[in-house]
């Protein structure tokens, strides 16, 4: 650390992250500007944070990235923010910490090519993270329906058998690490738009997205295990997938082990987790 505690009370400091060949595209004042900077592409703002897809060009090739910012962070975070600076207290770090730990296990999630925090002055906390755009790729919520209708039956069954295969080895690799992901939904497994209309080898071809929310819990691994199947489940309602799918991501899931009595009330217990959130946005709805 170069900065001080009064440095950071008084003046502000920055913490920043970037891969080598950001500045190329960014500018090397980029740290200067990029809270300010007028993205508008696909943009979405809500409680003091926004995203917004953003294409940036150097003089032979460009760089899609979605670039979150969080521009009111809590007070807490700012404090701890002050007085460790060292412990990555906003979302955006701990976001660019969780996807360089799942590139180096091998895990398929897009490159983070830039991120920051801004601490101070006076206990104030900003961040962002540039995360490298999934060019010409669809979630799986917009791509199953897809290639329902551009599939005939016999082909969509095995295209499905193979995505489901592969979404069920990553998954059960990340939960293997005592790892969860906490927002398993549909919508966060990607695949190439060009895979709705052909049956692919699927090794290697589907990606995860949105990990700030990553973590290990080596003594409460069940609770969490059985949080990221039931999202994951109850976000497969969508027209493509029966039930047949489900049992089958559960087989693969579980190998040898999903003929047990332990197998069928991680079922239950999943399957009601899942009826949870079901109940949970009715709720919201009427509200």
């Amino acid at each position: 650390m170069t900065d001080t505690f009064w440095q950071r009370l008084f003046r502000g400091v920055r913490r920043l992250r970037q891969q080598p060949q950001w500045a190329e595209f960014a500018g090397a004042d980029w740290p200067d500007r990029i809270m300010a900077e007028d993205v508008t592409d696909r943009f979405h703002a809500k409680q003091g944070r926004t995203i917004a897809r953003w294409t940036l060009r150097s003089k032979e090739r460009s760089l899609v990235v979605y670039l979150k910012r969080h521009y009111r962070l809590s007070w807490w975070s700012g404090l701890q923010a002050l007085l460790r600076p060292n412990g990555n207290w906003s979302p955006a770090l701990q976001e660019w910490e969780h996807l360089e730990w799942a590139r180096a296990q091998g895990l398929p999630v897009p490159l983070a090519v830039a991120g920051g925090e801004f601490i101070g002055p006076w206990g104030r906390l900003q961040s962002f993270i540039a995360v490298e755009e999934l060019t010409d790729m669809l979630p799986l919520h917009e791509a199953v329906p897809a290639a329902a209708a551009a599939l005939d039956p016999a082909t969509f069954r095995l295209w499905k058998r193979g995505l489901i295969q592969e979404m069920a080895s990553i998954s059960l690799d990340l939960h293997r690490r005592r790892c969860f992901h906490k927002d398993l939904y549909l919508c966060h497994f990607y695949i190439a738009e060009e895979d709705t209309r052909r049956l692919p080898k699927w090794s290697g071809r589907v990606r995860l997205i949105d990990l700030h929310r990553l973590a290990r819990h080596p003594w409460t691994w069940p609770w969490w295990q059985s949080k990221d199947l039931a999202q994951l489940l109850y976000s497969s309602d969508v027209a493509g997938v029966t039930p047949r799918d489900r049992l089958q991501f559960w087989r693969d899931y579980l190998g040898a082990e999903h003929h047990g009595r332990a197998s069928r009330w991680g079922a239950w217990w999943i399957r009601a987790r899942a009826w949870g959130y079901v109940r949970r946005d009715r709720r919201k709805r009427a509200g």
